[in-house]
């Protein structure tokens, strides 16, 4: 099993990152939730290089992305001027970068994702494909976005033009890229990076303390990476990786629009439910929607309507009412689209699990986190998904 707890617990600890610490901050700016938005905005950069015939290698995309937020982890808020001066010095950089393995590798059970970051570290070659090229912009553009925030709070600072000047000059690098046009021009696309990045602003179980704070956005990243992993147990096409990934990531975007509507509330009755997803597809073809291409429309419903339902498209239709087995055994082809909405929820789930069972461990309960906690830990404690033992992952966090 590739998901283990140690690996879910050392991506838990991104929430506990502070960036631009040495600032005036108006509100947290958290390291999982600046990834989270950078890999929102690799999204779009990436669809629209696709629009332009150019082969995006979404399973690079992906996995480097998870990879880079582990590294991240570990060597915390190391300054951006401060790591570009490391990672000039090649012998000094492949130091750090050996490090960081000997502390991820005592993580990750599994042999083969081991490998896979281990080449990302200690043998990274060329990093100028498409691919890590549109990683590399994200990064930079998501970096601006929070400078912004950072300015107005800080307008004295003497520094504020010479970070601009760099972000500026760097975002410039990767102006080849359609995207990163569209970005700096003010297109509509960037309404929907901004849509998206309110759901930084967005704390989870907002009625009840707890540490630490969660954004709506940071929890979606959370589920996407755990997506991921637990898709990797299983037999898995690309389309199949690149839909249970951002299935995760935007399997909470109508809350953009609705904000957190928490569970017990969702669920206190079927009609309320389905009224609260009637009115979710009526705000995001309202709000959502115009603000990205007319081409995508149709990929960011299946990721956020019926976002825990397992699907298929046969013939052009959504077929679902399947089981994690059937989709592999019968439609594990691109060509299928297949989307495992029962293991984003099973991410979702070890998500809200792990934000409680983190807070109490902090000494911050509540009968709210003790009450979910139970909850789930009941829900799993014989649950296997298309043979993946999930019950597992809840029995070793005592």
């Amino acid at each position: 099993m590739i998901v283990t707890s140690s690996l879910v617990n050392e991506l838990f600890r991104a929430f506990h990152i502070q960036r631009w610490n040495d600032r005036l901050r108006p509100m947290e700016l958290i390291e999982m939730d600046k990834h989270a938005h950078k890999m929102i905005i690799a999204y779009c950069l990436g669809k629209y290089e696709e629009s332009a015939g150019h082969k995006v290698d979404w399973e690079e995309l992906i996995q480097s992305g998870i990879f880079e937020l582990l590294r991240r982890i570990v060597i915390s808020d190391i300054k951006s001027p401060i790591y570009r001066e490391i990672k000039k010095n090649k012998e000094v950089f492949a130091k750090l970068n050996e490090y960081i393995y000997s502390h991820l590798e005592k993580k990750i059970d599994d042999p083969e994702i081991r490998k896979e970051l281990e080449n990302f570290l200690l043998n990274p070659g060329e990093r100028n494909t498409l691919s890590q090229r549109i990683l590399d912009a994200a990064h930079i553009y998501a970096s601006y976005w929070e400078f912004q925030i950072i300015k107005v709070a800080n307008p004295t600072s003497y520094q504020n033009s010479e970070i601009e000047m760099e972000l500026l000059n760097d975002i410039h690098g990767f102006s080849d890229l359609a995207g990163v046009q569209k970005l700096m021009a003010r297109q509509t696309i960037s309404n929907f990076i901004e849509m998206c990045s309110q759901l930084r602003f967005q704390v989870r179980w907002a009625q009840t303390p707890r540490v630490p704070k969660t954004s709506v956005l940071g929890h979606s990243l959370l589920v996407a990476c755990i997506s991921y992993f637990l898709t990797r147990d299983l037999p898995h096409c690309s389309k199949r990786i690149y839909n249970n990934f951002f299935g995760g990531l935007y399997h909470d975007l109508p809350e953009a629009v609705t904000r957190d509507i928490i569970s017990p509330v969702k669920e206190s009755s079927a009609e309320f439910d389905i009224l609260i997803k009637n009115l979710e597809r009526e705000l995001a073809e309202k709000e959502i929607f115009p603000h990205i291409e007319e081409s995508w429309v149709e990929e960011m419903k299946y990721f956020t309507q019926d976002e825990f339902a397992n699907k298929v498209i046969v013939k052009k239709k959504i077929k679902k009412n399947l089981t994690t087995d059937d989709i592999s055994e019968k439609y594990d082809s691109d060509e299928f689209m297949p989307y495992d909405g029962e293991l984003i929820k099973a991410g979702d789930h070890l998500a809200a699990f792990l934000e409680s069972w983190h807070s109490q461990m902090s000494g911050i309960s509540s009968v709210e986190l003790k009450t979910s906690e139970q909850k789930l830990r009941e829900l799993y404690k014989d649950r296997t998904i298309g043979g993946i033992p999930i019950k597992n992952l809840y029995a070793n966090f005592e």
